[in-house]
């Protein structure tokens, strides 16, 4: 029986030995830590703004006025605000005849907030002016017209 009794000792022992080492394994650290990086927003785009041809032909000194339709669109991704628009005559096809010889009305268009994609259709007018002098240089020429947005 003493042998029975050593056996217990010594599985008690190992229980014990296995126990006190299992209970290192629970063991942990604790630490704090933080950390820093970078992102990069995006960036407004320019207008894709058109001006849709019409036809003149009835625009004489002191004359009619034309409408002329345009619209603006937002490629951006984002929204974008628009603010301004101002339509105006650059140059004609004739050097002889100038912007000088037309008036370009206001823009009538709503102003605002545009989601990406969308487009704001807008209008204006041009008239030719009565100068007082020869305005033959104007007779059929292209007048080439131009809107800008911000």
């Amino acid at each position: 029986m003493a042998r029975l009794t050593k056996k217990k000792y010594l599985a008690a022992g190992v229980a014990v030995a296995v126990f006190a080492g299992g209970g290192i394994a629970f063991a942990y650290w604790t630490s704090t830590g933080s950390g820093t990086g970078t992102a990069t927003t995006g960036t407004s785009s320019v207008w894709d703004v058109q001006v849709d041809e019409v036809d003149l032909d009835n625009l004489t000194p002191g004359g009619p006025t034309n409408t002329i339709p345009f619209s603006v669109q937002n490629d951006n991704s984002g929204v974008q605000r628009l603010q301004n628009t101002v339509a105006s005559v650059v140059d004609t096809s004739d050097p002889g005849c100038t912007s000088d010889d037309f008036t370009v009305s206001a823009t009538t268009i709503t102003y605002g907030d545009v989601a990406s994609g969308a487009t704001v259709n807008g209008t204006f007018t041009v008239q030719m002016i009565d100068t007082g002098s020869n305005q033959d240089a104007c007779k059929g020429v292209t007048v080439n017209l131009k809107v800008d947005a911000s």
